[in-house]
C-alpha cells in the first residue's frame, strides 16, 4: 500500500474476508467499492485501502481498470501481517468467550484488569468489548469496568436451549402460515453445498456460528410470524458464547451442511412434514455433539 494500512482499514478488511466466506463468494468474484461501502456502512476510501491490503496480501487480485476480484479466498491474509490486525482482536475475543466458558473471567471486571489479562492496548480492547457489546454478552458499567451478562455459559443451559430450538423451528414449521420461497432456499442450497465442498476447510468457528444461525433463522423468516423469528434469533445469540469456544471440527461442519441440504430438499419437494422431522433431529443431533465436546473443553484449566 505504500503506508501502513489504518487500524479502520484493517478491520474493514477483515469484515470483507468474512463476508466473502459467509457468501460463498468464490475466485473471480468482482467485489465493488460501491457495494462494499454500503454493505459495511462506511466511505469508499477505507473501504478502498482495505481492498489493496487484501490484495497485497494476495486474498484479492487488482485489476487494471476493472478492480477487485476474489483470488484466494482459502487463505488467511493476516497470517504473515505484522500490522495490528483485527485477526489478532478476533483472538482476544475468542480467548475472553473461552474464559467464560470456563469461568475463569469475573462477571465484572475493570478495563486495566482486562488490558493486562489479556496484553493488548485499550484502545483494541475497547473494540473487542464494543463487538461483544453489540452482542449481548457484554455492557460497559459506570465508571471504568464491564460486566459479563449470564447468557448462556453452562453445558445444562446449553442444552436447554437446544430443547427449546427442537420444539420451535419444526412447530413454525407445521404452522399454517408457513410458506417456503424456493429462490430464498435455493441460495441458502448453494451455499450449504459451498460450506460442504470447500468452506469447512477455512471457515473459523466465528463464520460457521454466523452461517448456520442464518440458515435456521431464514426458515424462520417463511411463516412471517414475527414472534418466532424473535424467539429463535434470542436463542441464537445466547447460544452465541458456548459456540465461539468450540474449535471447527471439519467432518461436524460436513455433516451440519448434508444435515441442512436434507431439510431444504424436503421443502423444495413441498414436504413439510418430512422437512421438520428432519430438523428436528438435526437439532436434537447437534445438540448432542456440541454438549459433549464443550463439556471437554469447560473441563480444562
Amino acid at each position: 500500500m505504500g503506508n501502513t494500512p489504518s487500524a479502520l482499514q484493517i478491520r474493514l478488511a477483515e469484515k470483507i474476508v468474512s463476508l466473502v466466506r459467509m457468501e460463498s463468494w468464490q475466485t473471480g468474484h468482482h467485489l465493488t467499492e460501491d457495494a462494499l461501502s454500503d454493505i459495511l456502512v462506511t466511505s469508499r476510501t477505507p473501504v478502498r485501502g482495505a481492498l489493496i491490503y487484501l490484495a497485497e496480501a494476495d486474498f484479492l487480485e487488482r485489476r487494471p481498470q476493472k478492480g477487485f476480484y476474489v483470488k484466494n479466498p482459502e487463505i488467511n491474509p493476516f497470517e504473515e501481517k505484522n500490522d495490528i490486525s483485527a485477526a489478532d482482536e478476533n483472538d482476544i475475543y475468542q480467548k475472553i468467550a473461552l474464559d467464560r466458558l470456563r469461568h475463569t473471567l469475573p462477571d465484572t471486571v475493570s478495563m486495566s484488569e482486562l488490558v493486562r489479562r489479556y496484553n493488548i492496548s485499550r484502545a483494541r480492547m475497547l473494540h473487542v468489548l464494543t463487538r461483544i457489546a453489540s452482542e449481548g454478552w457484554a455492557e460497559r458499567r459506570s465508571g471504568n469496568g464491564w460486566a459479563f451478562q449470564t447468557l448462556i455459559d453452562n453445558v445444562d443451559a446449553y442444552k436447554e436451549n437446544y430443547l427449546f430450538r427442537a420444539t420451535l423451528e419444526p412447530a413454525f414449521m407445521r404452522s399454517e402460515d408457513f410458506y417456503p420461497d424456493d429462490l430464498i432456499l435455493l441460495r441458502l442450497k448453494e451455499k450449504q453445498e459451498f460450506v460442504k465442498n470447500e468452506g469447512y476447510k477455512f471457515l473459523s468457528s466465528i463464520e460457521f456460528f454466523q452461517i448456520d444461525a442464518e440458515f435456521h433463522e431464514t426458515l424462520a423468516t417463511m411463516t412471517g410470524n414475527r414472534f418466532f423469528i424473535r424467539a429463535l434469533k434470542r436463542a441464537n445469540q445466547l447460544r452465541r458464547l458456548m459456540e465461539y469456544g468450540l474449535p471447527p471440527d471439519h467432518k461436524f461442519i460436513q455433516r451440519v451442511c448434508l444435515e441442512h441440504i436434507a431439510v431444504i430438499n424436503a421443502l423444495l419437494n413441498k414436504n413439510i412434514k418430512a422437512g421438520a422431522t428432519l430438523l428436528k433431529n438435526h437439532i436434537t443431533k447437534g445438540m448432542i455433539f456440541k454438549s459433549h465436546s464443550l463439556m471437554s473443553i469447560a473441563k480444562e484449566k
